[in-house]
């Protein structure tokens, strides 16, 4: 299905592109079924700037797209369901694509649409079906809940012992991958694509203009853009560059039925069923049926040779399903990466839009963080990788929980220098490889793992957390945290153009956020101003090399005069947050640390007890607090004398539960939640630190000038709502009068006014304090309000208040 998908992809940007401009583009596509990797280039026609805009012109007129022509046998499995937000929509593209796809193009794809089933077995499955079905009900697809006579009507041959409920997607399926592929191929050659083959790509060469030769057997050729799509052999590919793909090739088996006389008396097609606790699917195969299991990671079996030595030229048999583990979007240095066939042909139609879409308008079309491959790093090695790989594949059906954990291959080499002091004391989360306390447990208090669509084993640690940093002081390793170092010439030109904020003062702090060109937020990051032209940038764990890239790109394509390094696995990071921070800390050093000497949002550096540190006195719990910046083999040692002095003050540790539930009660956003590449930074309320009358150009100004002057149709709300043994997580169902209106963006349970609090968008016509709604939790509407944020002032607030008499307003 590569080809398939490229073709697909083919067809979005040439029929985009004579949309655009009346231009019809040619391509010629190599491909080889014997040796595996291959390359794609357009265009045949050479445009001329009259013809087209420039920027289209650009964007399309050399690819060169990497990629196997493999026509597997396979499932050929269609579902609208996903448990990922916006993989929905790839999933929704692909089907919306294949049910016009016969008409379009004359060939016969063999779609079958007869639905599909869930079976749920078991009280936990059924949560998780409630769970699904209101991060399902602001999208488009259709999804239910069916009850066991539906589930008998719809499949008179299944055994009912034990069936509880279905969860029911209307439109799933399955078609022919065979004809799928020739027809995607077929629309292709229909909008001007040339397939030729066999032409084995065996050198991919970076060129100083930004451009690539490409050399064949059949010859050499220059491209503006590298996609590499080759599957099997992607990291081989991959390593023709010198990038290491964190890829494993799954071999995936299904058993064809001869044919059953009950399959054959039916009048009409079964929907296919997945039975989740027997981890397995079936569907209807002509007049038998078609059984495809998933393997637990003990049982399973990889082809060790590929995993050490690769997939060879030859590729794996004709009887098999594939499957490839960490699928990936990325664009750096014009190259990109799609590497997207865990379940090739659900995602192919999808992907190849999302994809023309990237390339035609420069950026994509919604965010896809959760498959960008820059999510990986140095720390995933081939054993790291391998023991995932089984863990993904033998996890395929388990119930997918809130605040799920997954354990193997952890930890890492990325680990902070208090993982061996804090281990053993609290619940480890993973964070892009690093070890991060969650929550911390006591002698007395449950230490496992629980997970539960409910409140479970940490939601009393965590209160106790929570009030640990607002009555006396706490410690959080925050050593996850993704660092920059900018410096030089032309340091304060390049961050002025990248970040919608002022820059701060030398010796200041400021929380910025760079903008896509359409005015979304790419990233929000803490910008520090250390010295003349230096700056430390600070950003979430998951965001390091996300936003590391937007950054490099944009100082490399603008020949800004700067020295960027990663300085994240150099720094460790520890916070120190509580009304009695300041006391604690002052023990340790001769640094002033008062209000009035060390501000709020201010940088300084010096030692704490002979340790150098840069500290920000800064907080995401929104309390009195520092961030210390130190060497990472300075860790243990500060935090020993940290933890020592704060004897007296009653100092103990917190994790990233009780700072998530600190952080909503201030109202701060998260990037990744209340904003990414889908929200704009007006929606999300980031006004304050958007400066469009600041005179540098910065990226997305004009069009957020543009968003500005339309005015805006939604708008994030915080949200209170009383509930029973359930807290709101994110991207839950926003209700008013029976219908389906926004969505949360995140939740926790707030331990100051015992109820639940989320923050969500909805229309802006319901965005007034004291509006209304209900959030969807579990199958219940829980009546919600709309209130006046910040449900608790920040620390600089109330003091800046208190000095002005406002204790009343406190």
């Amino acid at each position: 299905m590569f080809v398939g998908w490229l073709s697909t992809l083919f067809i979005w940007i040439l029929k985009t592109v004579r949309s655009l401009t009346g231009v019809h583009i040619g391509a010629d596509m190599f491909s080889s079924r014997r040796t595996g990797w291959y390359f794609l280039v357009s265009c045949q026609q050479q445009m001329t700037s009259s013809q087209i805009n420039y920027q289209h012109f650009e964007n399309v007129k050399f690819f060169c797209l990497v990629f196997p022509f493999l026509l597997t046998l396979k499932a050929g499995l269609t579902t609208y369901f996903h448990p990922g937000i916006n993989l929905k929509k790839i999933h929704y593209d692909s089907i919306k694509l294949y049910e016009k796809l016969e008409e379009e193009t004359g060939q016969v794809v063999g779609f079958h649409q007869p639905g599909s089933i869930r079976i749920a077995t078991t009280p936990v499955r059924v949560d998780e079906f409630k769970y699904q079905m209101t991060r399902t009900g602001w999208h488009a697809t259709e999804q239910y809940i069916i009850g066991p006579e539906k589930i008998q009507e719809m499949f008179p041959l299944l055994n009912m012992n034990k069936i509880l409920a279905g969860l029911y997607n209307p439109g799933d399926g399955h078609i022919d991958p065979y004809s799928l592929t020739m027809a995607l191929a077929a629309g292709a050659r229909k909008y001007g694509a040339l397939l030729k083959y066999p032409a084995p790509v065996t050198s991919l060469k970076p060129r100083s203009d930004g451009t690539w030769d490409v050399e064949t057997p059949q010859g050499s050729m220059r491209a503006n853009r590298i996609v590499n799509a080759a599957g099997f052999w992607a990291r081989e590919v991959g390593q023709m560059i010198g990038l290491e793909h964190p890829l494993i090739p799954v071999q995936h088996q299904y058993v064809v039925t001869s044919t059953i006389p009950e399959v054959k008396a039916l009048k009409r097609e079964l929907p296919v069923l997945r039975d989740l606790e027997g981890s397995y699917y079936l569907r209807q195969e002509r007049d038998g049926l078609l059984f495809g299991p998933y393997e637990s990671q003990e049982k399973m079996k990889l082809q060790d040779s590929w995993v050490t030595s690769g997939v060879p030229p030859g590729g794996p048999g004709e009887i098999c399903g594939h499957f490839h583990y960490w699928e990936m979007i990325c664009v750096s240095n014009q190259l990109f990466v799609f590497v997207f066939e865990r379940y090739g042909i659900i995602h192919a139609g999808g992907v190849g839009k999302y994809l023309s879409d990237w390339i035609l308008h420069g950026e994509p079309p919604f965010d896809l963080i959760e498959l960008d491959p820059n999510r990986y790093g140095k720390w995933t090695t081939t054993q790291y990788t391998e023991a995932k790989a089984r863990e993904s594949y033998g996890f395929n059906n388990i119930v997918g929980y809130p605040k799920e954990e997954r354990f193997a291959g952890r930890p890492t080499q990325r680990i902070s220098g208090l993982y061996k002091t804090l281990k053993s004391k609290c619940s480890m989360g993973f964070h892009a490889g690093w070890e991060q306390p969650h929550w911390f447990y006591k002698p007395d208090q449950d230490p496992g793992y629980r997970p539960s669509f409910r409140r479970t084993n940490w939601f009393e640690p965590v209160g106790s957390e929570y009030k640990q940093v607002m009555q006396k002081v706490g410690v959080i390793d925050l050593s996850p945290f993704g660092k920059f170092t900018v410096k030089g010439q032309d340091s304060i030109r390049l961050l002025d153009h990248l970040f919608a904020n002022v820059i701060p003062q030398v010796g200041c702090t400021n929380i910025s956020h760079m903008l896509t060109p359409k005015g979304r937020v790419y990233a929000e990051l803490t910008v520090s101003h250390q010295s003349p032209g230096e700056f430390l940038l600070i950003t979430g764990s998951g965001s390091e090399l996300h936003d590391l890239r937007w950054i490099e790109e944009e100082a490399v394509t603008g020949g800004y005069n700067v020295e960027i390094k990663n300085m994240t696995d150099v720094l460790g990071v520890l916070g120190v947050a509580g009304p009695h921070a300041r006391k604690v800390l002052q023990k340790l050093t001769s640094e002033d640390l008062s209000d009035g000497a060390f501000k709020f949002l201010q940088t300084k550096a010096f030692k704490v007890a002979n340790i150098p540190v840069t500290a920000i006195r800064i907080s995401y719990t929104g309390e009195l607090g520092w961030e210390l910046y130190h060497r990472r083999e300075d860790s243990a040692a500060l935090y020993d004398i940290i933890m020592n002095a704060g004897q007296e003050e009653g100092i103990d540790n917190f994790g990233t539960y009780a700072m998530n539930a600190l952080r909503l009660e201030k109202a701060f956003r998260a990037w990744g939640s209340e904003m990414n590449c889908d929200t704009n930074p007006l929606e999300a309320g980031l006004e304050y630190f958007v400066k469009l009358n600041k005179p540098a150009d910065f990226i997305g100004k004009q069009a957020l000038k543009q968003i500005k002057a339309k005015g805006l149709k939604r708008r994030l709300v915080c949200l209170t709502l009383a509930t029973d043994d359930v807290d709101p997580e994110g991207n839950e169902s926003i209700w008013y009068d029976g219908k389906v209106v926004g969505n949360t963006t995140s939740g926790s349970y707030s331990y100051s006014i015992q109820k639940s609090l989320a923050f969500a968008y909805v229309p802006v016509e319901l965005s007034k304090v004291g509006q209304q709604v209900e959030v969807e939790l579990l199958g219940k509407n829980y009546p919600a309000t709309v209130i006046q944020e910040p449900l608790v002032l920040t620390e600089p607030t109330r003091n800046r208040l208190q000095k002005k008499g406002g204790k009343d307003k406190i």
